[in-house]
């Protein structure tokens, strides 16, 4: 079975007014733009060309709910700071807010579920906050900063102590700009970003300069200062697992995730921070997260996949190529997702077809062979994980 489906865009106030809507080819409707969920999540399930929805056709074809959800994501401005938890934190944290309604301003986890995610840029440039730096660069990076008091005090917040680790060095740092009196360390990195320079930390001091004329006075600033800014080239990825600090900046990409809505603020963000148990779940070993770069799909025909090799989600990109007569294929099992990103592609399964245009989405349920896409465009295929292969 497939069948086209649809989604409204998630108005989030950091969503672009842009992006999705060059995406699509269509006029922008200018209001912000975050998020199109393609999934089977309450928050904003998918709708088939039926008016059904996708939760009731799961249901209807005793599929039950989807381990994953993919959505387009388009910033227009940088989102909160987040980690997200392990499965066994999850459970252990939905047991302890077990009396607690689902709504409860002071509910951390909205379900038993880790939330690691992969986002793939659709852009030529997407900005991401990944990971914290590690303590000598973030040390180079703040001697741009002159020699305010609060610079001062940040600077001494990461100097070196004896049989005391970078990451317990790190964390004391996050902890103090969280929950201590930092505003002092806020106002004046904030003067000083005006100013400072440096060749090594270009993209990082204009990354800053732009969150801060965003959260003025949020300690998360200082925070997001401390992180690895990644730098996506159209096609490259990151992966985000659990206790890792992330925060997107600009841009445009597809986004795969477990099926949870388990997140921990760490500053960015008018939303409630919990400090200690963001600091429960928070891994804060500093170094570099390294940026994927899909690979070819054994024995497939135009697909590359991306991994990255966990149980709830696996994510594909097909590149058909009508000129040359390639039609990509896989085989698949499992319910599968196929969203469009860019031209013309033509999705076949068990001798059902569907058109996607760039925005477009398809679900195949009941699928076990062969998925072809054909046309001159590009599709992202979302599964189960470790459930792509190359088609027989």
């Amino acid at each position: 079975m497939l069948e086209l489906m649809t989604n409204t865009p998630r108005d989030y106030a950091w969503g672009s007014t842009t992006l999705l809507a060059e995406l699509e080819g269509r006029e922008p409707t200018g209001a912000p733009e975050a998020e199109v969920w393609f999934g089977d999540h309450p928050a904003s399930p998918a709708v088939l060309a039926d008016g059904t929805s996708l939760p009731e056709r799961l249901a209807e074809n005793s599929a039950g709910p989807l381990p994953y959800l993919l959505k387009l994501l388009a910033a227009g401005s940088p989102l909160s700071i987040q980690v997200h938890p392990s499965r066994a934190q999850a459970q252990a944290g939905w047991a302890r807010e077990a009396g607690l309604a689902l709504d409860a301003p002071e509910r951390n986890y909205r379900d038993d579920n880790h939330k690691p995610e992969l986002i793939v840029s659709l852009s030529e440039r997407f900005e991401a906050l990944c990971g914290l730096r590690p303590l000598d660069a973030s040390r180079r990076y703040l001697a741009s900063l002159g020699d305010a008091e609060g610079v001062r005090e940040l600077r001494s917040l990461l100097d070196p102590v004896a049989d005391v680790t970078d990451a317990d060095i790190l964390r004391r740092a996050i902890e103090h700009l969280l929950a201590g009196d930092a505003a002092r360390i806020v106002s004046d990195v904030t003067d000083a970003l005006a100013t400072a320079a440096s060749a090594e930390f270009a993209d990082e001091l204009a990354a800053a300069r732009r969150i801060a004329a965003v959260y003025p006075g949020d300690p998360g600033i200082v925070v997001a200062m401390l992180m690895n800014l990644a730098v996506l080239g159209r096609g490259e990825a990151v992966y985000l697992r659990a206790g890792l600090l992330h925060a997107y900046l600009s841009g445009i990409g597809v986004e795969i995730m477990a099926a949870s809505d388990n997140v921990l603020r760490g500053g960015l963000t008018p939303k409630r921070v919990d400090v200690p148990e963001l600091l429960t779940l928070l891994d804060s070993t500093p170094g570099v997260v390294p940026v994927i770069h899909p690979r070819p799909l054994a024995g497939a025909t135009g697909v590359d996949t991306y991994g990255p090799g966990v149980a709830d989600f696996a994510l594909a990109v097909a590149r058909p190529d009508a000129g040359s007569g390639v039609i990509a294929d896989m085989r698949v099992d499992g319910p599968a997702i196929v969203v469009a990103t860019a031209g013309e592609c033509a999705v076949e399964l068990d001798g059902e077809h569907v058109l996607l245009a760039p925005g477009q989405a398809a679900i195949a349920l009941g699928a076990s062979g062969p998925l072809r896409i054909g046309g001159t465009g590009e599709a992202f295929v979302a599964t189960p994980g470790e459930s792509i292969d190359s088609a027989s």
